[in-house]
């Protein structure tokens, strides 16, 4: 499969691309194992921050979550959680989400779309809500939720070739998932060139396929 065209994850190709959605299927629609917990509606957000001259070099922001949350801890995710009763919609929790994890302010966000549900193995139904992020924002980590946060490029994720499909057994029945792992290259405080190892899995990694999936379909309209 090939990569999504670079002029395909430009900010205004991608608001077109939602304005006029074409004919596709995600791929991960409920992943294989679900828990018997009652069903939880949720929201993340899809922060794409509009990096490099004219938005030339987009990046998805991506937390990893504290180690000792009940859910999920230690993996890679987006900004998001459960709906509140004060929200209005699914866009209102990913941004309230965005913000209380991270402190990216709703100001700073274009939201231009939604993806599917996606249900995950802990029986969250995940709408991800897509935003454009400017990239003037300052961030404030809620330590108590989120352990770090790094930034990949969009062309990246929306390359296949760095797609990776995982199955096994388990109980008498075949699992299978995605992987995209992504090498850092981060300053440390002391000057020095590290080089960071994040293992994007799991829902994270079965949205953004999905993703693939919605900006690829169709390449020539």
């Amino acid at each position: 499969m090939p990569a999504v065209p670079t002029a395909f994850l430009q900010p205004e190709a991608l608001k077109a691309r939602f304005e006029q959605p074409p004919e596709w299927q995600p791929e991960v629609v409920r992943e294989s194992f679900t828990s018997e917990r009652p069903p939880a509606q949720a929201a993340v957000l899809v922060p794409i921050v509009m990096r490099g001259p004219q938005a030339s070099s987009p990046t998805v922001l991506l937390t990893r979550r504290a180690a000792h949350m009940k859910t999920h801890s230690g993996q890679i995710a987006f900004p998001g959680g459960k709906v509140d009763p004060v929200d209005a919609n699914m866009q209102a929790t990913a941004l309230r989400e965005a913000e209380e994890e991270v402190g990216l302010s709703a100001r700073h966000v274009e939201v231009i779309g939604e993806l599917p549900i996606y249900i995950t193995g802990t029986s969250f139904w995940v709408t991800p809500v897509i935003g454009l992020v400017s990239p003037d924002f300052e961030l404030l980590i809620n330590a108590d939720e989120v352990e770090d946060v790094f930034e990949v490029p969009l062309s990246f994720l929306m390359n296949p070739a760095n797609h990776r499909r995982h199955a096994f057994d388990w109980q008498g029945s075949q699992r299978q998932w995605f992987s995209m792992p992504y090498e850092e290259c981060r300053i440390a405080p002391n000057g020095e060139v590290q080089t960071v190892e994040h293992f994007i899995w799991g829902a994270t990694a079965g949205m953004l396929r999905n993703f693939y999936r919605f900006l690829a379909a169709n390449p020539s309209t």
